[in-house]
Order: C-alpha cells, then structure tokens, then sequence
C-alpha cells in the first residue's frame, strides 16, 4: 500500500483576476502527509485542468513549484500554486510519481476538486 495522503484547499483570487476579460485565478494548497514506513520523492506532477466550457489543459513536469520535496515518514510537503481558467467555475485532478529509496516508482491519484467564484455555484 502506498500510504502518501494528498489533501486540497482552494480559494479564488479575486485581486488577480479581471471577470471582464475571462480571467479567473484560483490557489490551491496541497498537502502531501507520507503515512509509509519509508521516504518518498515526488519526482513529477501530471493535472488535467478543466474550465465550464470543457476545455482541458494537460499539465506534466518534475516536481511541483521548483523543487522534488523528499518526505520522510511521519512527515508532510505543503505548498500553494495557482490555475488560471476562463470561466467561474472548473476542476482539476491528476497524479504525482514518487521514487522510493530503492529507486522504484509509484503514482499517486490526486482526486478531482472543484475551482469555483463565491456565489457561482451554490
């Protein structure tokens, strides 16, 4: 079992975004808890990101925000990075690859959750 645990906050920021010109930006918070006996690196990140029109933005790198944080067991990565959509409201889901020690990899399904303005969608 892979016990790496992703968790999302979101949030959308009104003061960079511009409604007029279909410009919504939206922070999401992960947190990835390592509930394993052993480290873990998080080698790369794929999202799919999804706005109310159906369009789909395929996201693949290394790492998340610059670096391939290493989590030790009993231990938690936190970060904030931003999406852009042209509509009020969208999704995002994806997956991470992680490397153990022994230098075999495993992925880690990051569910879909919801970006969304107040008072869009109630």
């Amino acid at each position: 079992m892979n016990a790496i645990e992703v968790t999302v906050e979101t949030r959308y920021i009104q003061r960079e975004s511009a409604p007029e010109q279909d410009r919504y930006v939206f922070a999401y918070t992960i947190t990835i808890a390592n509930h394993s006996d052993e480290p873990a690196r998080l080698l790369n990140r794929t999202w799919e990101i999804t706005d109310a029109s159906g369009e789909v933005e395929h996201v693949h790198g290394p790492g998340v925000v610059g670096r391939q944080p290493r989590i030790q067991p009993g231990e938690a990565f936190r970060y904030t990075s931003a999406a852009v959509l042209e509509t009020p409201v969208g999704s995002m889901q994806g997956s991470y690859e992680f490397q153990r020690d022994d230098e075999s990899c495993f992925d880690v399904s990051i569910p879909v959750f919801s970006l969304f303005m107040p008072n869009v969608v109630h």
